[in-house]
C-alpha cells in the first residue's frame, strides 16, 4: 500500500485522465477490437495467438480470483481513494489484474510477432504504461499487477511457437482449443461446485461464474469459426487499405452489436442463467471468426487485392 499512497500523493487531474484513457487499453473491448482487426486485416495466425492468448490469460485470472478472493485496495484499506473514473471497471477481486493481463493479449503478442522494432517498443510501451495506470488509478495493488504481469509474459512466450506454422498443423489446433475448453470446463465446474466460505463476496462470485460460461461460449465460437474456415471458407486477409477500413468498420460494428442485441433476449430465453452468456460469446466469436470472413473475398476484389503489411 506504500506504493500506492505514494501514487496517490502525485495525482493531477491531467494524469488522472491520461491514465484513465491509457488503462482501456487493457479492456475487454480494446482486446476484441485489437484482436478481430489483427486477424482479418493482417494475419490470420497472430489473431489466432491474440485470441488463445487472451482466452487462457483470461480462465488462469479467473480462477486464481476466486481462489484467493483478495479485494480491492480500497476496501483492504477505507483510508485510501481511488480515481473515482475507474470504479466502475474495477469488479471482482484485485488479484491478480485482469487489465495487466488482457493488454499481454493484444499489445504483448504484437511485440512478440512482429520484426519491426519500432512497432516492438510501441507495444511495449503500451504494455508497461496500461500496468503501471492500474497502480496510478489505485485499483490494483503492486503484486496483482506483478502477477499478472508475469502470467502473460509467460504465455506470450510460450504460446508462440504453436501459431508461426499453424496452416501446417491443423491437428495441433484442434487439440489446443480441446485443451483450452477443458481448463475452462475445470474451472466453470470450480467455480460452480466448490463450497466457498460464508465470507465470499457473493457479487465478485456470481461475476467469476458468469465469465466462466462467457468463455465456454467464446471457445466453442473459435473452434466452430477454426474448423469452418479449415474446411470451407480459406479467408485472405489483403485488400486495398480502403476495403480493409471498410471491412473492418462493418466488422466490428456488427459483432459488438450482437454483443449487446443477444443479451437481453438471451437472458430471457435461459430464465436468467449464465448460459446465456455462453451463447451470445458463441455466437459473437462464431460470427467474427467464422461467418463474416466469408465475405472477404468480395472485399479483397475492391480496388484489385494487394498483400496487407504484416506487422
Amino acid at each position: 500500500m506504500q506504493l500506492l499512497y505514494a501514487l496517490e500523493g502525485i495525482r493531477t487531474p491531467l494524469l488522472d485522465t491520461l491514465m484513465a484513457w491509457i488503462t482501456n487499453c487493457g479492456g475487454e473491448l480494446v482486446f476484441m477490437a485489437v484482436a478481430i482487426t489483427v486477424f482479418w486485416c493482417v494475419s490470420k495466425q497472430c489473431g489466432y495467438y491474440m485470441l488463445t492468448v487472451g482466452f487462457v490469460g483470461t480462465v488462469a485470472n479467473q480462477f486464481l480470483k476466486l481462489a484467493f478472493r483478495i479485494p480491492r485496495p480500497w476496501v483492504q484499506d477505507p483510508e485510501f481513494t481511488i480515481v473515482e473514473s475507474a470504479r466502475d471497471a474495477a469488479t471482482g477481486y484485485s488479484f491478480p489484474s485482469g487489465h495487466t493481463q488482457n493488454v499481454f493479449a493484444s499489445f504483448g503478442c504484437a511485440m512478440r510477432w512482429t520484426k519491426r522494432t519500432w512497432l516492438r517498443v510501441a507495444c511495449a510501451l503500451v504494455v508497461l504504461l496500461t500496468a503501471f495506470s492500474r497502480m496510478y488509478l489505485g485499483v490494483h495493488t503492486p503484486l496483482d499487477v506483478g502477477v499478472a504481469f508475469g502470467l502473460g509474459l509467460v504465455l506470450v512466450f510460450a504460446l508462440y511457437p504453436l501459431f508461426r506454422d499453424m496452416d501446417a498443423h491443423p491437428n495441433r489446433m484442434y487439440a489446443l482449443f480441446g485443451a483450452m475448453i477443458a481448463l475452462d470446463l475445470l474451472f466453470l465446474l470450480y467455480a460452480e461446485c466448490r463450497q466457498f466460505p460464508a465470507d465470499v463476496d457473493p457479487v465478485n462470485l456470481q461475476e467469476g461464474r458468469k465469465n466462466a460460461y462467457t468463455l465456454l461460449g467464446a471457445l466453442l465460437g473459435m473452434t466452430a469459426a477454426f474448423a469452418l474456415d479449415m474446411r470451407r471458407v480459406h479467408f485472405d486477409v489483403r485488400a486495398v487499405w480502403w476495403a480493409q477500413v471498410l471491412k473492418t468498420a462493418l466488422g466490428l460494428a456488427i459483432t459488438i452489436g450482437l454483443r449487446m442485441a443477444l443479451k437481453a433476449p438471451l437472458t430471457a430465453l435461459c430464465g436468467g442463467h449464465n448460459a446465456a452468456s455462453a451463447l451470445r460469446y458463441f455466437i459473437m466469436v462464431f460470427f467474427a471468426g467464422g461467418v463474416w470472413p466469408m465475405t472477404f473475398r468480395w472485399f479483397g476484389n475492391l480496388g484489385g487485392a494487394r498483400p496487407s503489411d504484416r506487422i
